[in-house]
């Protein structure tokens, strides 16, 4: 059995993480604890209050007691707004409270990039775009080329959580380029692990959302590997367990 621990800010689209659990086999379990929000709002300042490592301890020990053998911090824009340093801070201190391997899912982006070989990628976000310029300045001290970058200017994670699969796919192929080699849709907000395997079918080439990451980024740190292909090209890496497909 494998346990892994997601602490999530407040409450968007936390059902793809029972989706994914399904996809990737009947000894892995992906255990969420939400944090406080705090200010609904994607701006730098709410930001920094969201993935401040107080609000984070607060989920901290709900997460221990579920035997979680490591954690991750679910939140894409609450962890790459402290710059690159910054999050390496976030992470460490998340790791220390926790008492666990830890990392966040602005780190699994670049792990996943890294892991799909891609050296070039373009970014799709439903961010205003200077939350967004935050994303490609993170990805780029990461040593990724980002060919091109598209907010949408959505201010609440509230409201992108009720998008759905046509709206996710229109933000896809609109952020699209020619010359990237994977597109990054990066808020955990949006509801996307029933429409990985559809963007990649319409783009022709792998999508990496936040959701997903998440879920392989808890499965790096616990050393396992699962094929499960309804993820995507990430989940078909020389996998050590095979997941059942469906």
């Amino acid at each position: 059995m494998t346990a892994l621990g997601f602490l999530y800010p407040g409450h968007s689209a936390e059902d793809d993480y029972p989706r994914m659990e399904q996809l990737l086999g009947s000894d892995i379990r992906l255990q969420v604890v939400h944090t406080d929000i705090g200010e609904d709002a994607h701006r730098v300042d709410a930001l920094l209050e969201m993935g401040s490592a107080a609000r984070l301890a607060t989920g901290v020990e709900e997460l221990r007691r579920t035997g979680a053998e490591a954690v991750v911090w679910a939140c894409t824009s609450g962890s790459f707004v402290f710059g690159w340093e910054g999050a390496h801070d976030q992470v460490r201190q998340l790791a220390r409270t926790a008492g666990l391997p830890a990392s966040s899912t602005s780190f699994a982006f670049a792990h996943a990039v890294r892991e799909l070989g891609a050296a070039r990628v373009a970014v799709a976000a439903t961010y205003p775009d200077d939350v967004t310029a935050h994303f490609v300045s993170f990805l780029k001290s990461a040593g990724v080329e980002v060919v091109a970058a598209r907010g949408s200017g959505i201010i609440t994670a509230a409201e992108v959580g009720t998008w759905g699969r046509d709206e996710v796919v229109a933000l896809a192929r609109a952020g699209d380029h020619p010359d990237a080699e994977a597109v990054l849709l990066p808020d955990t907000a949006l509801h996307t692990a029933a429409h990985i395997h559809d963007l990649e079918a319409e783009l022709g080439k792998p999508v990496l959302t936040a959701n997903q990451v998440t879920v392989w980024e808890g499965l790096r740190l616990a050393t396992r590997r699962v094929n499960a292909p309804a993820l995507g090209a990430l989940f078909r890496r020389e996998p050590v367990v095979q997941a059942p497909a469906g």
